[in-house]
């Protein structure tokens, strides 16, 4: 099944994440150029697809935590302006108060399928730390305290409440929420990845019926743009990246992005979704 791009080339994409809906970052193999149903294509799906299926990495991926959607929930309306939009795109963040600890703390991650599973917390500063990345002079988000509370994103097998520090930012009136437990551990997958080339997948987000994944995916500026194949099974979903055509005349080494929607034959639910290049789920 070939899905070509929907929209045109994607700029800003950092910065700009926050706000995407229903996005995965998909970076193109720059030296893995099949297009289309290509057999070359099909047959690498299958073997990943093959590999997962009734694997043990499978079952450990179906019982831990592994979330496949943002970690972070910003405050409603955000942004108030351009200056805080540019603060929260650049990471950058201040400081101003206490904020609170929960050393020996565990947090219960509830699944809206039914299920739980019990994981340490996060101490708010580590979590405060991995969102306030940024170090330039520009603009500031002011954080001035923070609680525990919760929040809800998607995981590898559905939708979760989990625990979650929310973060009081000055001038607004809803907190920014960041989930307070860490994922399970990485899974060892069960096939090694193409010798050629590289797929980078971030960002994941589902439709909410489940029936279709937006990515923005990854081409040059001589191509025809980037394409998206699926290969479903009844335990895993595997997506393939690639680009088509040429162009004629001089090419930069820019990459470019292009939303793209993959529809899906039936609700993803638990499936595994996987990445045809890496073999491994999407992260």
């Amino acid at each position: 099944m070939r899905i070509r791009a929907n929209a045109a080339a994607f700029s800003g994409a950092l910065a700009r994440t926050a706000q995407l809906p229903l996005v995965l970052v998909l970076f193109a193999a720059a030296g893995w150029t099949v297009t289309g149903c290509d057999p070359v294509t099909e047959a690498r799906a299958r073997q990943v697809a093959d590999a997962w299926d009734g694997s043990e990495a499978a079952r450990a991926w179906r019982k831990g935590y592994h979330p496949i959607g943002e970690a972070v929930e910003l405050p409603e309306g955000a942004f108030r302006n351009v200056s805080d939009k540019r603060a929260y795109g650049a990471r950058n963040f201040t400081l101003r108060g206490q904020l609170p600890a929960a050393s020996g703390k565990n947090g219960r991650v509830k699944w809206e399928s039914g299920g739980s599973l019990t994981l340490p917390l996060m101490e708010a500063r580590q979590a405060y730390e991995a969102v306030a990345r940024g170090s330039n002079n520009g603009p500031h988000l002011t954080v001035t305290g923070a609680k525990l509370g919760e929040m809800t994103l998607s995981t590898s097998r559905g939708p979760a409440t989990v625990p979650a520090w929310l973060f009081t930012l000055d001038g607004y009136d809803t907190p920014l929420k960041l989930a307070a437990v860490r994922p399970s551990k990485p899974l060892t997958p069960p096939v090694k990845p193409v010798a050629e080339g590289l797929s980078d997948m971030q960002q994941v987000r589902i439709a909410r019926d489940g029936r279709s994944v937006t990515v923005l995916a990854g081409h040059g500026a001589c191509d025809d743009g980037p394409v998206v194949d699926v290969l479903e099974t009844s335990e895993s979903v595997v997506l393939s990246a690639s680009v088509v055509g040429t162009k004629e005349g001089p090419c930069t080494a820019d990459l470019l992005l292009e939303r793209v929607t993959v529809k899906l034959s039936r609700p993803l639910g638990d499936r595994v979704l996987l990445d045809a290049v890496t073999g491994r789920p999407v992260p």
